[in-house]
Formats: C-alpha cells, structure tokens, sequence
C-alpha cells in the first residue's frame, strides 16, 4: 500500500479536523503544516488539532514545506490565496481544496486559466470537495448510473443550522433581524453560491451544459422570542430560511438544489422540516428516491458538523493521485472512500 505525504495548509475549524483526519488514516503520512496565524508557528500539529503530539510542528515558510517532498496539500483556509495555490501546484504538489475560491471569482475566467496553467507546468491536479454540500453531489452523481433514463436531479438539505454557534455568520444571513435588507440578501446569495458551485459539479459530470442558473430565496420569522445562548431571536425577527437553485437546460430544469435552514423550528408561516439532512430524487426510468440522516456522537461540540466538510478532502487523497493532471471534476475522482478494513485491522492488533 502506498503512503501519501501530506501537508495541511491552515488549521481553522475545518483545517484542525482535517489534520486529525490525517492523522487517523493509515494511507497518509502528515508531512507539514502551514500555519496562518503567527502564534501558532512552531506548535506542534497534534497541539492544533486536540491530539497527542506528532514531531511536526507548523510553519509559515513555504519553501521549507516544498523541501519536504510531499505528495499532496489539503487546502482548508477561509479565504483562498491565488499566489499560494499557483505555487504549490506548479512545484507537483497535487491540491484538494474545500475552499471554492469563491474571494477571487471562483474556478473560472481568469482564476481557473491560472489555476490550470500551475497543474500543466507542475504535471499535477487540483480537486475542489468543497465547503458545503462538498460530498452529497458525488453520491447523487453516482447513483444515476442505475438509470436508463435521467429527467431531472433534485437534492434537498434541510439543517438545524444553531449547532453551529456563530452569532455573526448567521446575522449576516439575515437572522435575528426584522426583515432582510438588500445588503443582507447580496451576502445570503454569495453564501449560497456554495450550493451553485454543487449544481454545476454535476452538470459537468452528467454531460449537461446549463444555459441558465436561477436562485430563488426566501426567509422567515420566529413566532416567539428564542434565546439560543449565544444568539437571541426576538419575536417577528428572521430564524430560518429557504433557498433553491435550478440548473436548466433549453428552458427545463435538470438539476435542482434546495436549502432549508433554520435556528429553531418555532416559526411563522407553517413552515415545516425534513428531519432527514438530505432527501434526494432523481427522476427518471426508474426513479430513484433516498434519505440520508447524519447521527453525531454524543462527544461532538460546537464546530465538529465540520467533520463533513473536511474529511471528503481527506478521503479523495489516492484518487486525486491517481487522476489526471489538470483541475478534476466529480467524474475523474470518482468514489473516495474511509480506509474501514485498516482501521478494522489496527483494532484488531495487524489482522482479521
């Protein structure tokens, strides 16, 4: 079995559980660390992420973490670097990225013309999981290959988006105010352009080419005051909202992606939500219909739902390796997946 080198670029919410992840999976070494934040140069990796120490501690020199002759960058920062990225590419360091490069326009135009000329002068790749949904579209894209006919793939996520404990992310969404401003609504879709980017992803991998991309938006207020603890929704201000985003096709609609979120259930309007976390449709010949619930352990505290976002990235390590160079789409990577049978085997003292 081959092990990959690795180096995890930040250690934020999602970068300190993809460094555990790493740290967990017997196909990957932990090679280096890049460190954002000033103090946390020199602390060891293990430090960063809860877990016993590793012998590498981060830094913030880049040309010592190209010296390490690593394989691969998890890429997790909050804002995307352009000069970073170009840079690890070009120097044969394939990038699996849950940032969408979303602050420098996104993988097109001009970001993607870079980003494609670093992976054809490094011979290596780039792979984009994403934020959120991040792994949900590589499922539902696999999943039509039951089909002998495909009419239109619907993907809904339904959220209790209050364990996630950020009083400002969520006020620049809109609630806990009276009603949604302009302002407001222009950060609501920039946020939600996360779910755009997933509709697009399929696309691409189904063979559709979308002439259209519609986003439609709504919100809604609590029926009673809600004190979360770290956020108070005062009675008539906004606790949840609803958004979808249709990929048509000639006037039709071919790949639709709805989002329901919502801080506490009691609400105006009657409105209601799936307990499920997503409920998928496609439909076509057969249709196929299926519901996924995520169950947490008791253990997990604020920020830990991250788990979902980093650890596509981590488990897509050997299959961004053994693809292509260039910038990867859901069909090049296919189906990464958990290393079970090792970590069945580690349980159990080296066999089964």
């Amino acid at each position: 079995m081959r092990t990959f080198r690795v180096i995890q670029w930040t250690t934020g919410k999602v970068g300190k559980l993809s460094l555990r992840g790493i740290l967990d999976d017997p196909r990957l070494e932990l090679a280096g660390v890049y460190a954002y934040s000033a103090d946390k140069v020199g602390v060891d990796a293990g430090t960063l992420c809860g877990r016993p120490e590793t012998g590498v501690s981060a830094t913030a020199d880049i040309d010592a973490l190209l010296a390490l002759d690593a394989d691969t960058v998890l890429y997790t920062p909050f804002m995307a670097d352009l000069d970073h990225v170009t840079r690890l590419l070009g120097a044969g360091l394939d990038v699996i990225s849950t940032n969408l490069f979303l602050n420098v326009g996104g993988i097109r135009g001009d970001t993607k013309d870079a980003l494609a000329a670093a992976c054809a002068a490094g011979g290596s790749s780039l792979y984009v999981t994403g934020i959120n949904p991040g792994w949900i579209n590589t499922m539902v894209t696999a999943m039509t290959a039951v089909c002998r006919d495909v009419q239109c793939v619907s993907i809904a996520e339904s959220a209790d988006v209050s364990v996630y404990q950020s009083a400002e992310t969520w006020q620049a969404l809109g609630f806990a105010l009276p009603e949604a401003p302009p302002a407001v609504l222009e950060v609501a879709k920039l946020w939600l352009s996360t779910f755009r980017d997933s509709v697009e992803r399929m696309a691409v991998a189904l063979g559709y080419e979308l002439d259209e991309m519609q986003l439609f938006l709504e919100h809604q207020t609590v029926s009673e005051t809600v004190d979360l603890g770290w956020l108070r929704l005062e009675q008539g201000t906004i606790g949840a909202l609803r958004a979808r985003w249709d990929g048509n096709v000639a006037g039709r609609t071919v790949l639709q992606q709805h989002i329901a979120w919502y801080l506490t259930k009691k609400l105006n309007g009657g409105w209601t939500f799936d307990d499920d976390h997503y409920q998928v449709i496609i439909r076509g010949e057969p249709e196929v219909r299926t519901r996924i619930r995520f169950v947490p352990p008791e253990s997990w505290g604020n920020h830990e739902w991250d788990t979902m976002t980093a650890m596509p990235a981590v488990s897509a390590v050997g299959d961004v390796a053994a693809a292509p160079p260039g910038i990867l789409t859901l069909a090049d990577v296919g189906l990464p997946r958990a290393p079970a049978g090792l970590w069945l085997r580690d349980r159990q003292g080296g066999s089964v």
